[in-house]
């Protein structure tokens, strides 16, 4: 588990933004001040569909009334054997996994859906992309996938600045599993990365970029440099940065800090 320190306290913690974008990603990933505006009358109806760790981003922060507020009429596993739903939209909440992308076929070419919305909790790479167009394309329902979304939420917020980065399958990252007398540098390598994207996850969600503490000679000052460098290289591009220029101002005030990773 993770603590947020922050210098100032800002108008939103990090469990509002995760709910925040929660909730813009259930209306269909339409803007916060069309949700604002929006009546239970004009509310799309959909299907929530998530493999086991959106299930468990989304448990904390939003209860069963809460999601039938948001128009989910229905929210099932991925892996549950599910029956077709005609005039509904599908909003899918997982990660970009081989596995997941195959069932994501799969229901495609049964026509499970009218339309899909695919959120992904992490970014897909190309080669499961180009699975997942090859797979719409052999059941010749492209055009029933309405959008796909990177959403930068892979981890789990359980109180306004308090986090973890797993909860199913947590002890591949834990502490212990970096400190194993037989670990390998591929392993390693595979854990640290993981640890990084989460935590470029929560700063994404903040919308912000943080001064970056750890200690020394740990695997924390390596999770350290390569979450500085990815921040680095994905604010060279001002046009493709997922943060604003008003994110700069603010970042200085901000520390994420490692407490025995």
């Amino acid at each position: 588990r993770l603590k947020m320190a922050t210098a100032t306290s800002g108008p939103l913690s990090l469990r509002d933004r995760h709910i925040a974008t929660l909730k813009q990603m259930l209306n269909l990933n339409t803007s916060s001040l069309s949700l604002m505006k929006s009546t239970g009358t004009d509310l799309a109806w959909k299907v929530l569909i998530y493999d086991e760790l959106g299930q468990d981003i989304i448990s904390p922060l939003l209860t069963v009334k809460e999601l039938r507020d948001l128009g989910v009429t229905l929210h099932v596993s991925l892996k549950s054997d599910r029956d077709p739903v005609d005039e509904i939209a599908a909003v899918y909440f997982i990660m970009p996994t081989k596995d997941n992308i195959a069932r994501i076929g799969k229901d495609l070419a049964e026509g499970l859906y009218e339309s899909y919305y695919l959120n992904f909790i992490a970014p897909i790479p190309r080669d499961l992309l180009e699975d997942l167009a090859t797979a719409a394309l052999e059941s010749n329902v492209q055009q029933n996938i309405a959008k796909i979304y990177d959403q930068y939420l892979d981890f789990i917020t359980l109180e306004d600045d308090l986090l973890c980065l797993r909860q199913a399958g947590r002890d591949s990252i834990s502490y212990f599993a970096l400190n194993r007398p037989q670990m390998l540098d591929v392993q390693m390598d595979q854990i640290i990365g993981t640890i990084v994207d989460s935590l470029f996850s929560v700063c994404v969600t903040l919308g912000s970029v943080p001064i970056i503490r750890c200690p020394k000679g740990e695997a924390a000052e390596i999770v350290g440099e390569k979450l500085d460098k990815k921040l680095r290289e994905n604010l060279r591009d001002p046009r493709n940065s997922l943060f604003s220029s008003d994110s700069m101002a603010t970042g200085a005030l901000r520390n994420c800090y490692d407490n025995r990773l």
